[in-house]
């Protein structure tokens, strides 16, 4: 079984559901109310561990009674929870609006996510050795993700990253991620760090940043498709068509499914092809981790 570690985010997830997002000083009345496991880290994760492979989760939580609740759905699933560590800080909490079409606003607070430290990695070398891909995301501090990237290279361990949200990594951060996992919106904030001009069209985007020094790059667009970059090839995988209830965590899945399959062995088409297919099942249902499909 492909080991795969994550080193991210880990949250509780506080969703309100509405009829529509609220405008600039408006007061709306929420239908309901839901406390749920969350976080970019654990959210991928946990896709990891559903898609096949064994997951070791490097996190920090608090001391604090949301910190139960953000680890329950990784424990049930049996993801190796040795490189959680507990700190003085409150667990990270996300508070999420989500509307009548499924489309969500999300605030985070990031809590016990912004403990960590560049120096915390070092602790960290002998999982990153084992793994056959790393994977972080952007809701730990810039230079923590960047101190991956270089225990990955010194390792020769594959490091993927989703610059989600997009934080002020290193340009040798960027250049290291195979693939590097972005949104359209990602996607242009990466191109300008690299100090490429705006293009209108994806595809010459995303061309360009390949250019510029990153190895693989994967260009999610919600329903419409995914667009697979390399330096000799562009691949589009058509997004599967489905009633959506609720699109938080999709693209955490996504990332989950994406690098479980490619630390199995497979090319990208084929665990974009499956990631696709994954995320586009999770939106069917409400929630993040509860959406992600067991068995």
């Amino acid at each position: 079984m492909a080991r795969v570690l994550v080193i991210g985010s880990t949250n509780v997830d506080l969703a309100v559901r509405v009829e529509r997002h609220p405008s600039p000083g408006e007061t709306l009345s929420a239908r309901t109310l839901h406390t749920s496991p969350g976080g970019k880290g654990a959210n991928q994760a946990l896709a990891a561990a559903l898609s096949g492979a064994d997951v070791v989760f490097a996190a920090k939580v608090g001391r604090d009674a949301y910190a139960d609740e953000a680890l329950r759905l990784l424990r049930t699933s049996r993801v190796d929870l040795s490189r959680v560590e507990v700190v003085d800080d409150p667990t990270g909490t996300a508070f999420i609006t989500i509307d009548d079409s499924g489309e969500n606003s999300i605030v985070i607070v990031p809590g016990a996510n912004g403990a960590w430290r560049p120096e915390d990695v070092r602790t960290l070398e002998s999982a990153i050795a084992d793994a056959e891909a790393v994977v972080c995301q952007g809701e730990i501090p810039a230079e923590v993700v960047d101190a991956v990237a270089v225990a990955c290279r010194a390792a020769s361990t594959r490091f993927v990253l989703n610059l989600a949200p997009v934080i002020d990594v290193a340009r040798e951060t960027l250049t290291a991620g195979d693939p590097l996992v972005v949104n359209q919106h990602e996607a242009r904030l990466a191109a300008d760090a690299l100090g490429i001009a705006p293009a209108d069209d994806d595809s010459e985007m995303i061309r360009a940043v390949v250019a510029a020094g990153v190895p693989s790059l994967v260009l999610t667009r919600g329903a419409d498709s995914t667009l697979l970059v390399s330096a000799d090839r562009v691949d589009e995988i058509v997004s599967c068509p489905v009633d959506v209830v609720d699109t938080t965590g999709a693209g955490d899945a996504f990332v989950g499914a994406l690098v479980a399959k490619l630390a199995d062995g497979a090319d990208t088409r084929d665990a974009a092809r499956y990631a696709a297919a994954f995320a586009a099942d999770t939106v069917t249902r409400a929630g993040a981790q509860e959406s992600y499909r067991r068995g």
